[in-house]
This record gives C-alpha cells, structure tokens and sequence, in this order.
C-alpha cells in the first residue's frame, strides 16, 4: 500500500547528456510547483556546446530544483533526489547528493560504452558494485520503458528515445502528488502541429505516471505545502524573462517605443527572443551584425526618441566600450544590460560570475561615468529594469544593468505587479524654443545638470552631435583645456546627483550597527540572506545589507559601513566590489571571493562569517 507523507522542502537533481532535455523537465516541474502555490528556487547548469560529446563528464547538464512550504532563497546546498540519465551524470552529481539521498538512474545509461565514456575503471559498474550503499538507490530502464510505451506510434527508436525525459517527469509528477495539466498544455502548445511527437510525448509522460501507480518498489509518495508567500497573483519566472518584462513596463509607463539593437550572445540572447514576442507593445527588436552595431543602432533609435536598448555579455560590453562613450558625450538615454559569465575572452559562457564590475565603472576610454544598476533573483529583474529605465530617461545618461548567469536562467515565483504600483516614469521632449531664447543651446541643464531632450526634425532645435568635445551650453566642437575640464566634472557630477534621486540604503536584515556586515550585490543575494537568517537564529550579531544601485551608491552607505566592526564582500570574481568600497570609504573590508562559475552555496558562507565572529 502506498502512503503519502507531507514535507516541507526537497531539493531534485535532473541530470543527463545536454541532448537528453534536463532543462525542459525540470523548467516543466518548476512550472507545475508554481502553480501549487510552493516556493521555488532554481539552477540550470549545461554545457557551452550545442551538442556536447555524449556521454562525457563535461556533456553533462543538469537542473536543480529547490521547492518548499517555507520562503527559500537558494537551489540548496546538496539534493534529496538524483536523477541520473547516465554514468557521466551520476558521477558528476553524487557528491552533492545527501546521505539516504534518491538515486533514480536510466540503466540503459549505464552500459559498458556509457561507463568507459564517463571514464569509469574497466568492468566497474556503480549501480552493481555495492558502491552506492547508504543511498535509495531506483534503477530504471527509462530508455526500454519509454520504447515500450511508444511501440503503436510509428516513429524511430532515436525519435522514441528523445521522449524518454517525459516518462522521468511523469514519475516525479506521481512521486509528488502533481496534476500533470500545466505539462500537457505546454505540449499541445508546442507540438500541435507535428501529432507523432505530441502523442509520442502524452503517451510517455501518463507511462511515467503509471508506472509509480504500479511498481512495487515505491511505497511512499511525497507532498509539499503551499508556502505562505503575500497574496497575489504568481508564476515562475526567469531573470532574463524579468528583465524582458521591465523593459516593456518602463517603455509602456514612459509612453515611449523600444528598440532594442543587439547582437546574440550567452546568457543574454533569451531577452532578444522574449521582446520579439511583443511587436503590439511597441517593441522593435534588430538583431545586427555584431556588437558595435547592435549598441549603435540603439544610439540612433535614442538620438531620435525612442528607450535604446542593447543587451550583452562581458565579451560584448568589451565591443560596445567605444560606443557606449559616445552615449556618454552625446548625454542621451540607452539602458546597456550585461548579463555577466566567466571570463576573460570566450571563457566559460554557460557558468556564471560577477567579474564584469570593473568593466561596468572604468571599462571606457576617458573620464566616462555611468550609473549602474544591479538585479538580485530572477524575479528582481523586473524591478532593476524598470530602475536602469527610470534612470536613463531622468537623467539623459546611459545606464548599465547587471545580471548574471545564475540570475538569468534560474527561476523563482514572481508576484504579477499591478502598473498603478509602478512608479511613473515622465518624459519631457523639448517642443521648441522657450520664451526668451533666441537659438536652441542643447548642453543648457537644468538644476540636475540634465539637458534637453530635442527630438530630430523639431522646428528651431537643430543641433550637432558626435563624439568630439562639447562646448558648454552650445554643444560647439571645443578643444579648450578648461572648457573639457568642465565637462568632464559636470558629467561626473550630473551620475553622482543621482544619489539623491535614489533610496537611502536599508538593511536586508539585522541591526544597522553591530560586529558583522555582509554586504552583497547581484545574484549572491541569496545566499547569503540564507546563511545571515541562519546565524542571526543562532544568536549571532550579524546583519546583511545588499546593494542595487552600484553607481553613485546610495547616500548613507558610508555611515552604515563604519557602524560596524567588520565588513565581509562575498563576490563571485576575485574582489571586485571590495576595491571599490575599500577606495570610496576607506573602510578595511574583507573579501571572500569564488571563482568556479556556481554560486556560493549557504554552508561555506556561514563557516566564512563565523570565523569573523
């Protein structure tokens, strides 16, 4: 008799070759968590290749799966359940799989030409050798099962065998207690037109369910609670979805077209392909011939009235580096988004990091200050967005916005945001020359130092731009030393106005006085918040404060900095961030810094902070 038993959280493992739709599965059961209301936090971890050699240690991809009656904030630490397509994949992912933890393998991956690939010694087998004692071991043979399932479908064993990841997903639906609905929705939505695949995929996904009704060897299923998050309306969403969405909330509240000019490029091209979508919001989407044109082409459609946009990674922002200059002198709005990875060069495209921080304050030629704009989880890219947006249209200044890998495919619950929430966003053109003006001085600023915005083709306000040196007020080409020494000062003072126009800096959590800060920005925000809650729990004086706006910082961030004995910056580079304080404030902050392309993991941040306490 099979028993259900309600938990509060479990952590699940999808892993298998990159051609085996691991990140299909678990997106699909990240989905279907969303709608039972549980809250979630996801990982996806794949190779750089297109095809990665099959059934090698480096083809392996993966998904991790947090999901909880309780808020969470990371993918966790280590997995309750291991699912294994291969011997590559149980090898890679075992030593993060809890003592007791599951194991269900595909044993048709784990025949002697899969083992001799994932470079296991001749005639040793895992899941025969007595070697995986102490866990739940399920072994499977997904691959004849699925076969079995599809016999009536005329189709090719090699186009049966791509469905094999639907009956692992049905048996995790049946394992959990799930309604498998949100799935075949999604498969009719996607293979309506082809009926051999779309039948091909229900048939194997009931068959994955059937079998957990039918097996013997599975007497316990599982079920997680709703999480009691404020009430709303939700769905799971990934960063660079987010990000999409808020870039089209602040070009809709702007009451202003988008264009996006951009060049594709790992992790960021999934934010092209989203504003595609969204013609009817105004959204035109230009996809160049490289970088240098992507950001140019944004240039002009900015120049003449519309929100520019370019989106990139660090070897793209090092491209865009000449243009990005020229936004600066000409003073126009662009939001510039870069979706940080490992580097330098090509570097590891699919792993993420946060080593683009230095690039975003000094990467230009010149004095050439920009405001930068940090998200924090997938779900706070909507709100960075709609900030860097804000931003770049008050003060007529291009803007960087940071994501990361990490941020960009993992996925959370977002609540929908209603726009009367939104904060507006006003855009003032200049309609013509005002009383008392003679000719139109386009570098004339207001009390912020911004100047005008002044539509091409507007009556009475032409105008020249370009990259040479402006004048003061007139925009003239000028080569006078004091002159360019003033202009340099005005647009650095103009970015460093914002700080005004920004929150003051809060804690996160904790007192605003204390032994230990940490403070974070980006995507280690999680983590972190996790091993603070965990330590403050235990009794220990620890705060955490995270940071959005990276440039100018927030007013009172030097204040709350020296109101502690100790402040620890755990970055995802090697001290990035930390330089920056260290020179702004004159504060000895320490660094504790990873560079393996995944993120912090909450066990070595509380043995960090502990060692400071």
């Amino acid at each position: 008799m099979t028993t259900t038993q309600t938990i509060e959280d479990v952590v699940i493992k999808f892993a298998g070759d990159s051609g085996d739709g691991m990140q299909l599965t678990g997106s699909q059961f990240a989905n279907n968590t969303a709608l039972i209301g549980a809250d979630l936090s996801t990982f996806p971890d794949f190779p750089a290749e297109i095809r990665a050699p099959q059934g090698t240690v480096p083809g392996v991809s993966g998904y991790q799966l947090h999901f909880s009656s309780n808020r969470i904030y990371t993918p966790g630490d280590t997995c309750d359940v291991l699912v294994a397509m291969n011997a590559a994949a149980l090898k890679v992912n075992l030593k993060a799989l809890k003592k007791g933890g599951m194991i269900i393998a595909d044993t048709a991956g784990f025949d002697v030409k899969n083992l001799r690939l994932a470079k296991y010694d001749a005639g040793v087998n895992p899941l025969e050798d007595g070697s995986l004692q102490g866990f739940e071991l399920h072994k499977i043979d997904v691959s004849k099962l699925t076969r079995e399932a599809l016999k009536d479908i005329s189709l090719g064993t090699k186009e049966k065998d791509r469905a094999k990841n639907m009956f692992v997903l049905g048996f995790l639906y049946w394992l959990y207690n799930r309604d498998m609905t949100s799935t075949l929705s999604f498969l009719n939505d996607k293979f309506g037109s082809k009926p051999d695949i779309l039948d091909s995929n229900i048939k194997t996904l009931q068959a994955g369910y059937n079998y957990g009704e039918t097996v013997e060897a599975f007497h316990q299923r599982y079920k997680v609670a709703k999480a009691k998050l404020a009430p709303g309306h939700y769905r799971s969403i990934t960063g660079n979805t987010a990000l999409a969405y808020g870039l089209i909330a602040g070009a809709q509240k702007s009451a202003l077209p988008m264009f996006l000019g951009t060049y594709p490029i790992t992790p960021a091209s999934d934010i092209l392909h989203e504003l595609a979508r969204y013609k009817n919001f105004g959204i035109r989407t230009f996809q160049a011939e490289d970088e240098i044109a992507g950001i140019s082409a944004a240039i002009g459609a900015a120049y003449g009235g519309s929100l520019g946009v370019t989106t990139t990674s660090g070897p793209g922002m090092a491209l865009k580096t000449e243009a990005m200059g020229l936004a600066v002198m000409l003073e126009i709005p662009l939001v510039i988004v870069n979706v940080q990875r490992g580097g330098p060069s090509t570097g590891l495209p699919t792993k993420t990091e946060q080593s683009d921080l230095l690039q975003a304050y000094y990467g230009r030629n010149g004095e050439c200050p920009m405001p930068i704009v940090a998200s924090a989880t997938p779900s706070d890219c909507f709100d960075a967005a709609y900030e860097a947006i804000r931003l770049a249209l008050r003060y007529m200044t291009p803007v960087i916005l940071l994501s990361d890998g990490y941020i960009a495919n993992g996925a959370e619950p977002w609540k929908f945001p209603k726009s009367s929430e939104l904060p507006p966003i006003v855009v003032n053109f200049k309609k013509g020359l005002d009383a008392g003006e003679d000719k139109f001085l386009p570098y004339l600023r207001d009390e912020r130092l911004v100047r005008a915005w002044a539509v091409p083709g507007t009556e009475g306000l032409e105008h020249r731009i370009g990259g040479l040196e402006k004048e003061y007020d007139t925009g003239n080409v000028s080569y006078d030393p004091d002159n360019h020494e003033r202009m340099v000062k005005v647009r650095e003072a103009k970015v460093q106005g914002i700080e005004n126009d920004i929150p003051l800096q809060k804690m996160d959590s904790g007192a605003e006085k204390g032994k230990v800060l940490v403070l974070g920005w980006g995507s280690t925000y999680g983590a972190i918040k996790s091993a603070v809650q965990t330590l403050q729990s235990a009794g220990h004086a620890v705060s955490h404060a995270h940071l959005r706006h990276l440039r100018p910082f927030p007013s009172n961030l030097g204040t709350l900095l020296n109101n502690f004995e100790t402040v620890l910056v755990p970055e995802l580079n090697n001290g990035q961030l930390v330089k920056i304080i260290r020179d702004e404030y004159l504060v000895d902050a320490r660094a504790y810094n990873k560079i393996k392309g995944i993120p912090f993991s909450k066990t070595e941040l509380i043995d960090t902070i502990k060692t400071l306490l």
